[in-house]
């Protein structure tokens, strides 16, 4: 009897194990790049593929690739704004359609590479267009808008490729600056909200609000795709950890490095409470942080350097751009992370190539087995 019974406790245990066992590695399985899923729709209607290059085409914006994440921002940016998920929705498609008509790298394409400027294009039109929500002409300059991503993608992609430089945000960056520099506040069709010099005090200056600072950080996130709400950045996070924790962890740290910064410079308050002062700090460690460049404790410390360098270069930008009513965007970002790329000495070892880049614990993985291949050819070749 008491045989019997302890049969069936191991025997409870081992389904229970096995259960838990199968739940991890379906998890599992909705992490990372998710390589495996690729190859399931490979069959698949055209449609069914198109929404999945657009889903990693969103999550490309924040240098994740991954479409159940991609699933989770979409339904971030439509609880914060419905209009602002539209416009995202179709910058993303309009752009990806554009990159399948005129004939660009299909695995480029399917990687969601020629979506992500396109949705960035999108969704700041619609966040300084002064005409309000649901504004329909403002569909024409965002399909247009976005779509031209799509050509200067590909130029920069084979200029900076000589130099094993990605494209990154540079389309989006030059794109947004023209539309608003072309349209002006003024624009009967196309009017825009001026853009703040962050140094700009108010007339009424208060005393900070830690809790809103604090809120700052995630926002920080969240701003990124030009979200401001706290339920929807947390969302955004969220698919950041289901793509990569270490990549969330540098997007945190980097957006408190930059709310850091913002309040060094006593910059205005509504900056700092609505992580304005922390998303290019995000990008800007998240990029050195794992993704480019395989993790270390001293790459670590070089993408903390990275996300001061990209906070206080968007202070600059922004105080100067501003005078003239345009927005700093991600400039700082891009170009401190392009620069960082560029280094060399012993840091560069630890630069991962472009065409091998993956979500951060994938790169590790991949380090350690190489080092280890290393080691095993040292020893079989000693004598």
């Amino acid at each position: 009897m008491w045989m019997e019974t302890k049969t069936e406790v191991e025997e409870v245990s081992r389904t229970r194990a096995s259960f838990s066992r199968r739940v991890l590695n379906s998890v599992l399985l909705c992490t990372g790049d998710m390589e495996h899923f690729d190859k399931y729709m490979q069959d698949k209607w055209f449609v069914l593929q198109l929404a999945v290059w657009g889903l990693r085409g969103v999550t490309r914006v924040i240098l994740a690739n991954n479409p159940l994440s991609g699933t989770l921002i979409l339904a971030a940016l439509y609880w914060a704004s419905p209009w602002q998920g539209l416009l995202g929705t179709l910058g993303v498609l309009a752009s990806t359609l554009t990159a399948v008509i005129v004939g660009q790298d299909s695995a480029e394409v399917a990687g969601g590479l020629h979506g992500f400027n396109g949705m960035l294009v999108s969704l700041l039109m619609g966040v300084f267009s002064s005409a309000g929500d649901w504004y329909w002409w403002l569909l024409l300059p965002v399909c247009l808008g976005s779509a031209t991503c799509v050509f200067l993608f590909s130029g920069l992609s084979t200029l900076l490729g000589h130099w094993d430089l990605p494209a990154a945000v540079f389309p989006f960056n030059i794109i947004i600056i023209l539309y608003l520099l072309c349209t002006g506040e003024n624009n009967p069709y196309f009017p825009h909200h001026p853009a703040t010099p962050p140094g700009m005090l108010g007339p009424n200056v208060t005393e900070l609000n830690a809790v809103q600072v604090m809120h700052g950080i995630p926002l920080g996130v969240g701003q990124i795709f030009a979200c401001g709400a706290l339920g929807p950045s947390l969302l955004i996070l969220g698919a950041v950890v289901l793509y990569s924790p270490l990549l969330a962890i540098h997007a945190l740290l980097g957006s408190a490095v930059g709310t850091l910064a913002g309040l060094s410079m006593a910059v205005r308050h509504v900056s700092l409470y609505s992580g304005l002062s922390g998303f290019n700090g995000a990008l800007g460690c998240m990029v050195v942080g794992g993704l480019f460049f395989t993790f270390s404790w001293r790459i670590h410390l070089l993408a903390i350097a990275s996300a001061f360098l990209s906070a206080y270069a968007d202070i600059a930008l922004s105080n100067l751009l501003g005078t003239v009513g345009l927005p700093a965007c991600s400039w700082a970002a891009t170009l401190i992370a392009t620069l960082m790329l560029l280094l060399t000495g012993s840091l560069a070892a630890y630069r991962i190539p472009i065409g091998q880049v993956m979500a951060p614990e994938r790169n590790l993985r991949s380090q350690g087995q190489w080092e280890a291949g290393n080691t095993e050819d040292r020893e079989s070749t000693d004598v």
